[in-house]
This record gives structure tokens, sequence and C-alpha cells, in this order.
């Protein structure tokens, strides 16, 4: 199809270059320089989806990121994308996109049998109806609702496009490249600054690329023409256009996400970046981010045609494109009048302009009336109507304070509706940096106020809505920024000759009564457009309690969405504080999160995709273990040994043989990826008492010892071992998992609750590689490879450590235990594990020396009924509820954790608690995570006691064993338990955790 709807002549497209592409399966044509939006106008497409809720038909309102409706699929198979805004989309040829949310098709659309039950489906809907019955729940409301959520469709295959990450440091960085951010970057780059300008639009300009104005005798685009050629022949400053600043975070910390090639053909993508995340760390910033229009809040305001007014300026003078061809214009300002000239000049039929106000004047309006447009002051449009696209208005003349509009109506027929409720300074980048917001009740908008980083503010974004203030503004604002870092501005130029109307005018309007109340009878005035938020579902959530901004957000959906609410915010907050008889400033405004608009998770991923998507860090000792046929679980980021199956053997007789190898001879496991903490400083010992629930200051040196940390609410967060080495240093050993976690938690008490005490801790993880040699032969072997250490008992006790050399190589020794059994686990450096473990290895062969891996280990502990933080803690367990109170310490003044013990719900007796169970057959093995009642005949659902921490078949004990967590265990023992499994119920009986060696005599061999 042609393009009907196109200008003869005018905009800013190449009409020489035209493009094939479809929407929903029909062939269209448009020309480059399009957007799919403004292609899918000129060839008279209005209805491109259907709302949220009520499936009610929607057209583009607006020209970018605030365009609440227009949403598509773009693209098939692996590389299509959903929930895209037409309006950002840059029209190539072979484009293909279809509507979102809409079945079986967009014209047709079964769902909008909804709207015949909008008087139940307001705010809080779904809370308020799918609660009864609640056996319904899973069978008919989740998997309805479900069915029924979402827009667009995700693609089902891997991502084969590329994305980059790039990392850059400036002087002065400028977001927004319209004429305040084109005059900042001309500012800081006359003055010699680094500078990084970053537009979201295929070119520089702004509005001036929607306007025909002169800038000291100039065409706007000559002017910008100008500016971009000077910016580029300065070659320390950067133009990043097709570019979204979506993040500002602390200490001048930006994210910017550039479409590289997004505009291509897909066939000119292939091999190419697709998109890239600049990482930039700015001194100074400078956010031009301009305004954004707002709607008018009148009955049926959603209907295709009905349009932001500056939107209709951006179509006809960019695009090219009449929109419509009979035009109402709505507004309660005077920048609104450009579009019904501007139309007008193209080609286009006003009708009427409806202006709220009275007593209107300004060169813009008088221009109007010369050009013989009716102007009806002091009249509010009331009502539309139309199906799939508006075809008349219902107006009449205003009556301030009334709920209801009384006078007499007069119906206009139009094709297009241009409203315009003032403007919107885009704040968001600014609210992200934690800058505070002032509202202004001349501009009716909030504007920047204090800020809190090294930043500027320019243009329409600080209230400078005329274009001779921008231009000012931005040179200022870009001159302080490059003063700011050490530069020195040139002089100021003389300020351009512009010919351009007054200042904006406005009289806000927040929400235009019509011939019913607002709510009731079946016309429904929106306030959020995409998620079919209407006035009367505000005034219902005050009414049903709900009062804070913030409530209002998520009770009624107002601001969710992809667009984040850009065009609804300020309307929304209106309406509530008139229902609340509140200042606009006193109800306040929500909280503005990044990204400012959605980022892809391929852009944010970049290039660590698959196997790069997170490190894999290995051992030393690594290549052995799988050139001896290792199996791998995964650890965190670490590959441990699993087990070391052998030809022919299933992993239930591998793990048998590794067990009875450590039982009866000598067993090795690589412990390098305990994590390893070099603490140090004269307060070292003092801290570790104060982190530690134990005693640690008379530690003596050269002694170790095990500890337990608990988070300030009394639970275990994790275990391991320390060292002294000497008075003011300690190397303590985490749980593999959690190394990162403990580093980072030292870290935040040291910094900010004891930043009196000299303490330093390091991670030495990687600085050392440690092979555990355990069993009743492991003392043999160890006085094979290291014989100038004494292994004495009385010179070696259980919890010390020594330093000799093993093997020829420089080591530190400790002797602790996992296993019950006799172990020594030796410390050497990172690059000497290999040829340890090989020596051990060599001199453990006469006694049987057998590898094991983690799943031996978890059985051998198990049995000894020793702990897994993470397996037997789910951060709701107290070193009591694991029966460990003798950690605990009575003596010291105080610890982290400490008062939390004195809760009475931390004494309370049917706290889960851990326990072992032997089952009645000992071949059954009970599932891990298995949950436990007391009575397997108890009616549906069955009261939960506890659950199965970890259960194992044990060759030492010929059965299984199991460790829990249930209420009140550590009464109960010798009481019978159920866990009622798919296919049958296993009985077990709660005894001691410890199953093996209760006396503990297997620890000297």
């Amino acid at each position: 199809m042609t393009g009907r709807f196109r200008t003869a002549s005018g905009g800013r497209i190449d009409r020489s270059k035209a493009l094939r592409f479809t929407f929903n399966g029909v062939s269209y044509t448009g020309f480059d320089g399009d957007t799919l939006a403004s292609a899918l106008l000129a060839n008279g497409v209005h209805l491109l989806g259907r709302s949220f809720k009520y499936h009610r038909p929607r057209g583009i309102v607006a020209t970018g990121a605030e365009e609440p409706n227009s949403m598509v699929q773009l693209g098939e198979g692996a590389t299509t994308e959903p929930n895209i805004r037409a309006t950002q989309i840059s029209l190539y040829d072979g484009l293909a996109a279809s509507s979102v949310n809409v079945w079986p098709s967009v014209n047709f659309d079964i769902s909008a049998v909804n709207g015949l039950f909008a008087k139940i489906m307001t705010a809080g809907f779904y809370n308020k109806t799918f609660m009864w019955p609640r056996s319904m729940w899973m069978k008919l409301y989740e998997p309805v609702i479900r069915r029924a959520a979402g827009w667009g469709k995700a693609p089902t295959s891997g991502d084969p496009d590329i994305y980059d990450h790039m990392h850059l440091h400036t002087d002065v960085m400028i977001v927004g490249g319209g004429p305040a951010g084109l005059m900042a970057a001309l500012a800081a780059g006359r003055a010699g600054a680094r500078v990084l300008l970053v537009d979201e639009q295929s070119e520089f300009g702004g509005s001036l690329l929607s306007q025909n104005i002169q800038i000291a005798a100039k065409d706007g685009a000559d002017w910008i023409a100008a500016a971009i050629e000077e910016l580029n022949a300065m070659p320390d400053v950067t133009l990043l256009s097709r570019s979204t600043t979506f993040g500002y975070y602390d200490h001048n910390y930006l994210c910017v996400l550039e479409q590289k090639t997004d505009h291509l053909p897909a066939s000119e993508r292939k091999g190419k970046v697709r998109q890239r995340v600049w990482h930039v760390r700015a001194g100074h910033v400078v956010l031009a981010t301009g305004a954004h229009e707002r709607p008018l809040v009148f009955a049926d305001n959603d209907r295709p045609g009905i349009m932001l007014a500056g939107a209709i300026g951006t179509y006809v003078n960019r695009y090219g494109v009449l929109p419509g061809r009979k035009m109402v214009l709505f507004t309660n300002n005077d920048s609104a009048y450009a579009a019904a000239l501007d139309l007008k000049a193209a080609g286009g039929e006003v009708v009427a302009i409806i202006d709220y106000r009275t007593g209107v004047s300004g060169a813009l309006v008088e221009q109007a009336r010369e050009q013989g447009i009716e102007i009806l002051e002091g009249h509010a449009i009331t009502g539309t109507k139309g199906g799939k696209r508006v075809r008349a208005v219902e107006v009449r003349s205003i009556q301030k304070g009334a709920k209801v509009y009384t006078s007499a109506a007069r119906e206009i027929e139009c094709d297009l509706v241009a409203m315009s409720g003032g403007w919107s300074p885009v704040v968001h980048l600014f609210s992200q940096s934690q800058g505070k917001l002032e509202y202004d009740d001349e501009k009716a908008c909030f504007l920047p106020g204090k800020a809190l980083q090294k930043l500027e503010v320019a243009g329409a974004l600080a209230g400078q809505f005329t274009l001779k203030d921008c231009l000012a503004g931005g040179y200022k604002a870009g001159a302080d920024a490059a003063r700011a870092t050490g530069f020195t501005p040139k002089r100021k130029p003389a300020a351009p000759e512009i010919d351009e109307p007054e200042a904006l005018a406005i009289e806000p309007y927040w929400i235009v009564p019509g011939a019913r109340p607002v709510g009731e009878g079946m016309a429904k005035h929106f306030v959020d457009l995409q998620n079919d938020t209407t006035a009367a579902d505000i005034e219902l959530a005050v009414r049903e309690g709900f009062e804070s901004v913030e409530h209002i957000k998520r009770y009624t959906l107002t601001g969710f969405g992809t667009d984040q609410g850009k065009t609804s915010n300020i309307n929304a907050l209106a309406i509530l504080s008139g229902i609340l008889d509140k200042p606009i400033p006193k109800v306040g405004t929500t909280t503005f999160r990044p990204p400012y608009t959605p980022v892809s998770y391929g852009a944010l991923a970049g290039r660590n995709l698959g196997d790069w998507s997170d490190p894999v860090r290995v051992t030393s000792i690594h290549d052995w273990h799988v050139e001896n046929g290792a199996l791998f679980e995964n650890v965190g980021q670490w590959k441990r040994p699993w087990y070391f199956p052998k030809a022919g053997e299933t992993m239930q007789d591998a793990l048998n043989r590794e067990c009875r190898a450590v039982r009866n001879g000598v067993g090795v496991l690589d412990a390098s990826t305990l994590g390893k903490i070099d603490i140090r400083g004269k307060d070292a010992a003092e801290f570790l008492n104060r982190i530690y629930t134990n005693a640690w200051v008379k530690l003596g040196i050269g002694r170790v010892r095990y500890g337990l940390m608990c988070h300030e609410d009394g639970m275990v967060f994790d275990d391991g071992t320390t060292a002294r080495l000497s008075d003011d240093r300690f190397l303590m050993t985490t749980t593999t998992g959690g190394a990162a976690g403990v580093l980072d938690w030292l870290e935040e008490y040291l910094q900010t609750e004891w930043p009196e005490l000299e303490v330093y801790c390091t991670s030495v993880t990687e600085q050392w590689a440690t092979v555990s040699i355990t069993g009743p032969k492991a003392g043999a072997l160890l006085a094979k490879i290291a014989p100038q250490m004494d292994l004495s008992h009385e010179n070696f006790p259980f919890l010390s450590f020594k330093e000799g050399v093993v093997a020829g190589i420089d080591a530190r020794v400790f002797r602790i235990s996992f296993t019950g059994e006799l172990t020594y686990e030796i410390n050497v450096p990172w690059t000497c594990g290999l040829a340890l473990w090989k020596a051990v290895m060599a001199a453990g062969e006469e006694f049987g020396i057998t590898p094991y891996g983690t799943e031996t280990m978890h059985i051998l502990r198990a049995e000894k009924g020793f702990i897994i933080v993470g397996q037997e803690t789910d951060g709701t367990t107290t070193p009591q509820d694991l029966g460990m109170d003798w950690i605990v310490s009575k003596k010291k003044p105080d610890f982290v954790g400490n008062r939390s013990f004195t809760r009475s719900d931390t004494a309370r007796p049917d706290r889960k608690q851990l326990v072992g169970l032997l089952t009645d057959k000992p071949d059954d093995i009970l599932p891990e995570g298995a949950q436990l009642v007391f009575d397997p005949n108890a009616a549906k659902p069955m009261p939960m006691v506890g659950h199965v921490t970890s259960s194992y078949h044990s060759a030492t004990l010929g059965r299984s064993i199991a460790l829990a967590l249930v209420k009140g265990g550590h009464n109960r023992k010798g009481e019978k338990i159920f866990a009622p499994l798919e296919d049958k119920t296993v009985t077990a009986e709660i005894v001691d955790p410890v199953f093996y060696d209760k006396e503990g005599e297997r620890l000297n061999g």
C-alpha cells in the first residue's frame, strides 16, 4: 500500500529511498528516515493494538519514549523482540511487525468483551475477586490469569545477536542532543574539555527537528548541521546518537545503551554488534533531557486518532505525514496552537481549537485566528465518539468547580484530536541521581531542585521552555560543567536572534467532567493509557484507604509498564491532590528508577554469554582430576570433584568405595576452594571475638578454633576454622560458596560499625592450594613426605598447625577434621598444589590412597553429624537449633547476634531443631527436602513439622542415614516421624545426629 496520508513535500525523510515493510501481515511502503509509527500513519493505519485490561482499540499518541500505546512484536524467529514502541523503531527494508495482546486479530479481539465488565474490573480487581473458593486458585484462576497476562512473546531460542560493553571516562557528559544539549557541548568543547554528548534519536537536534524556526537567520536544520560539524572537528568530543542514557548512579556513573545496527535490515546486521552498553564515569554531567507533553484527561480520551499536539507537529514537519485530515485541538496552553498551524499549512483542516482558558492571546493564538480557525474559549471536550478511530467529539462550555457539565453539548466531526495539558520536564535521570524535585505552580510541573551529584540542568528540563532560554541555559550549563572540571570556558557568544512566540502560558486542567460524574456510565477518563487506569480507579483507591502516592501507584498500576508513566504520572498526582485536597507538592512523587527505558538482557550481558556468563574457577590440581575421570559439581563458581568413578561403577559404588577408603585407610581431597581470609592488625583478636559466637581473645599462637558466625538476628551465617598465626594475624577459612559474602560482611562491620578497630582483611583463597589427607593411615603417609615434622599427638594436637617442609615444599599443615578421622590439611603456594598432590598420591600408594570428592565428604561429615551451612541451615537456624549451644559464649560481653538469643522466639521449644533420622527400612533413602509430619493420617493439608536436610546411604553403617530439622526435635528422640512421598510413606525414628564414633576416638588415628 502507498502512503495516502503522506504530504507532497517536506520532512526529513529521503523520498528517493522507498522501504517495504509489513504490519500484521499486510505490506506497506515507507521512506528512509521514517519510524514504524510515522510510516503506518502515512499509510492510514491508526489502529495498532489493544489496551491491557479492557482490550480497547488503541493507536499512536506520541513520537518517542513517552508513547504508551503502540507496542509491537518486531521481527521473527530467534531475533523477534516483544513490546517495542513503534515510535522508536527506525524503518528498514523488510521490517516485519505485528500487534501484541490481541486474539485473533487487532481488528477483532475477543477479549474486548472485558469492556462489558468494566464496572467490576476496577482497581484491585484481581486481589478482591480471586479469593474464594481457595480450591479454584490452582485449577482455574491462576492458569487463566497467567494466560491473559503479558504483552508480546519472548523468543524461544538463543539470541544470535552480538552485544558489546565499553568503558569511558570523560570530563563532561551531556545527556540530550536538543538545542540546550548542543549548546552545552559547544561550550564545554570550546573550553577544551573531553565531552560526551548522548541522544536517543537517530540524529541530533531534538525539538528543532520538528519545528520550522529560524536561528540567527538560519533554518533550524542548518544551525544543527553547523553545530554538529564544529563538534565533530573537536578531537576530544564524542557524539553518540541512537543512544539512551538509562541509568544514573552514584559518583557520576551513568550507563548508556547504544543501538548500533537496530536500524539496519537483518541481512546487514549479521556479524555486526547490535547494541553496546557504555559504562561512563563523568567528572561533571549536564542533563538536557527536555520535556514530555501531557495528555488531557477527558471522557474516552483513548480512541485511535487522539494524539499529543506536539506529536502532530513532529509527524507533519519531520516525517511529512498528516496524522489526520480533519483535526480538533484541545489545550490549556499556547504551545499546542503550533500543531494546528502546522497541520493546516500541510493541507489538513483544523475544524476548531477548544481552549480551556478564557481571554487567550499571544502570537500563536492570533496566527490561528488569522487562518480562520474557530477558537472556542472556555470550552472543553467532554466526550468522544468512534470505534477503531475517533470520528467526533462532544464539546461543552466549562463550568468551573462543577463535577458534571450541564451546558449544551456540541458535536464536532473529526478524524484527529490533538491534546495538550502542558509539559512535564523529563526529570527521571535527575531523580535517579538522588536529586530533589520542586513543584512550580506557574509552569504546572516538577522541576529539578537540589542536586546531590556534580551536575547541571538545562533546557526544558530546567523549565526553560522558549528556544532562546534553552540556548542560553545550555551554553551556561556547559560552561559551568567545564569550569568545574578545571577548564576555562570561552567568552559567552552573543545570543542569536530567534523569531519565536512568547513563553508557555498554561492554566492547569487535570480532569474534565462530562455529562455524568467521573466513573458513572460507560465513559472512561483514562489517566494511564498503557495500564487502563482511569480517574475513577484513583478515586476508588482513595476511598479504600490508599492515600500514599506509592500505594496508589501499586494499587491502580499507574506508572507501571514499559513507559513508566511518562505521560500519566503528573496527571495522576494532580488528580490525587484534588481528591485529598492537598497541594501537589505535599502529595509527592513516585520514585524514578533505572532503566529509563527497557534494556534487553542481551545488552546487559554483553559478550558474557553461554559458558562465559559466570567465571569458572578451578584449582591448580584441576587437570589431574580431569585426567583421572572425576565428575564435577559447581560450588559457587568453583568446579569441585564430585566423585571419582572407576570403570563399571555406579555412582553409589564409587561413593561406597571412597568412604571405606577413608574410614579404613587414607583418602585425599582437594580442599583448595575453601575460602581463606587473611586478617591482621592489632585489634584482630578483638574483632574475631565480636564476629564469632565463641571466644577468641585467648587463642594461642599455633592453635586453631572452629567458629560460627551469626547475623544480627542470631541466625547462622557461615562457619569454619580460624588459626592464629601471630599476635596480630589470623587465617580464617569459610565455606567455598560463602567466601565472598563473608569478606563483604567483615568489611561492612569494620567500615560502618567498628571503624575504630585497626583490622585489615585480605582474600587469599587463590594464594594457597590445600590438600587434605584423612583416615587412620594419614599420619603414616605424612611422615613419609614430611620426615622433619614431629607428628606426635603431644606436639601436634588436634586443632593446631605447624609450619615446615612437605614433599620439598614450604607448607603450613593444619590438624583439623571434617570427617571425624585423623586429618591433616596441607597448605602450599597455589602454584605448588599439583606437585604436592602428585607427591601425596605417590607416597600413599602403599596405603591404598584413594582420591574422593565432595559427595563422599558430605557422607562422611553426615555420619559424624557435622553441619553444612546452607544445607542444615536456611537463614532461620540458630546455633541452639543445631544443638551447638556449646559454641555460644556465655562470658563475652557481646558479639553479633548475641542480643537475639535472648528473644523468647529464639528459645521456643518447638523451633525446628537438628536431629538424625533412621528409616525403619535401612534401604529407604529419604529424598533431601522431603516434608515431615507426625501424623501421616492427618487431614490434608497435613501440618508440616520439618524437612530432611541431608540424606545418604552410609557404606560404613550399612544403611541409610539422614539429618533433618524437626519442630521440637531435641525432645522427641526415640519417636517416629513420617515422610509422605508421592508413592509411599516412609517411617523413621528420630535419633541423635551423630551416627558414628560418638566419643570421637578416631580423631587420633
